[in-house]
C-alpha cells in the first residue's frame, strides 16, 4: 500500500478508482465493510481501492481541549488499512483551512481533479464540508454533476451493537475488552517503543516492559490485563503471552500513567524495540497494597488468570479476522 501525505502526490495510477472516505479510527467492522464494498467496486471497474482519511483526527481541531480519543494513530491504522487490501491511503492534513471548504469544492478539488473517483463509498452518516453542509446526499448530486457513482452503507450491526467508534471508546474506558474486540472484529492495540524504567518489575521477579502511552491515544480502564505482545521480527510480528499493569502504580507513588507488560517465559532483551500490545480481557481494577509480599503474591495469581484467559481458544490470536463484513440493509 502506499501512502500520500498530499492530494498533489496523487498519480495517473491512482486516478480512476473507488474511493472509501472516512477517519477509520479503529478500523472496526463498519469500516470493514465499507473497505469490502468498496473494494468490490474497484474490482469492478478495474481501478485501484482508495482509502481518504484525515490527519490528525477533525475532533483533535475542533475541540482541542477534549480528553485524549483516538483508538488507532496513524501507523496502526495505515497496517490495518493494508490488511484490508487498500492500494493507496491518502491522507489529508485537516485544518481549520480544509475544514472551512465548502462541500461541493471538496468534492471538486479532491474526488474530482485529485483523484479522478470512478465510484465513492461512505457511510450512512458521512457528513462533510464547512459547517458539516454536505452529507451523502449532496455527495450523490456531485456524483451524477461530474460522472462518479455513490454506494452509502447502513449502521453495520454485531449482535445487536451497532459497530461504531463511539460505542468501542466506551467499552474500552470501562474494560470491556472483549465487547470492544467482538465490535472491531480485532483485538484493540496499542504500540510504542520499549522503555527502560526503575527495574522494580525485575526485583519483585517479574520483569517488564515499559510502555507509555502516546498523549493522543485514548487511555483504556486502568488495572491488570491479560495480553499478547508483538515483536517485529525479520518482517513478521511474533506475539508473546502475558500479563501487563496499565497504570499510575499507586503502591510505589508512581506518576503518570505507563504500561508494564510481563511476558511469559522471556527473557531476551528488547529494550528500544518497538513492540505492540494486544488486549485480551481486563482482569481487574489497578489498587494499593500493604507491601512487597502482597503485591507479589497478586502478581502471582494475575499470572495464572491470564494464563488461563489466553488458552481459552475464544481468545486465540486470530480468533478475528480482518475482512469485509456482512452488512443489513446496505444501499447503493
Amino acid at each position: 500500500m502506499r501512502v500520500l501525505r498530499h492530494i498533489a502526490e496523487a498519480t495517473d495510477g491512482l486516478r480512476g478508482g473507488a474511493v472509501a472516505i472516512g477517519n477509520f479510527d479503529g478500523v472496526h467492522r463498519g469500516h470493514q465493510a465499507l473497505i469490502g464494498r468498496c473494494g468490490a467496486m474497484a474490482r469492478q471497474s478495474g481501478g485501484p481501492l482508495v482509502a481518504l482519511t484525515f490527519e490528525p483526527h477533525p475532533r483533535s481541531i475542533f475541540q482541542p481541549d477534549a480528553p485524549p480519543f483516538r483508538m488507532t494513530p496513524f501507523r496502526s491504522k495505515a497496517r490495518l488499512l493494508a490488511e484490508l487490501g487498500v492500494d493507496y491511503l491518502v491522507a489529508l492534513r485537516f485544518d481549520h483551512h480544509i475544514s472551512r471548504k465548502p462541500a461541493v469544492e471538496f468534492v471538486e478539488d479532491f474526488l474530482v481533479r485529485g483523484l479522478g473517483a470512478r465510484h465513492v463509498v461512505v457511510g450512512y452518516d458521512f457528513v462533510f464540508g464547512h459547517r458539516r453542509s454536505g452529507d451523502a446526499g449532496v455527495l450523490a448530486e456531485c456524483g451524477r454533476q461530474h460522472g462518479f457513482e455513490v454506494t452509502v452503507l447502513e449502521p453495520v450491526v454485531h449482535d445487536d451493537d451497532v459497530c461504531s467508534s463511539t460505542i468501542i471508546r466506551i467499552d474500552l474506558e470501562t474494560g470491556r475488552t472483549r465487547r470492544a474486540a467482538e465490535l472491531l472484529g480485532h483485538w484493540w492495540e496499542i504500540e510504542g517503543r520499549v522503555r527502560g524504567g526503575d527495574k522494580r518489575g525485575r526485583q519483585l521477579g517479574f520483569p517488564t516492559a515499559n510502555l507509555h502511552l502516546k498523549t493522543a491515544a485514548l487511555r483504556p480502564a486502568l488495572g491488570v490485563y491479560a495480553i499478547r505482545f508483538g515483536l517485529d521480527e525479520g518482517g513478521e510480528t511474533r506475539w508473546y503471552p502475558g500479563v501487563a499493569n496499565l497504570g499510575q502504580r499507586p503502591t510505589f507513588d508512581g506518576q503518570g500513567v505507563i504500561l508494564e507488560a510481563h511476558l511469559f517465559d522471556f527473557s531476551a532483551d528488547i529494550y528500544g524495540r518497538h513492540g505492540r500490545v494486544a488486549f485480551v480481557d481486563h482482569l481487574r481494577p489497578e489498587r494499593k497494597f500493604n507491601g512487597i509480599d502482597e503485591i507479589k503474591a497478586q502478581i502471582g495469581r494475575d499470572c495464572e488468570q491470564a494464563r488461563a484467559v489466553l488458552a481459552d481458544p475464544a481468545n486465540a490470536l486470530d480468533h478475528f479476522a480482518m475482512r469485509p463484513t456482512p452488512l443489513r440493509g446496505a444501499g447503493g
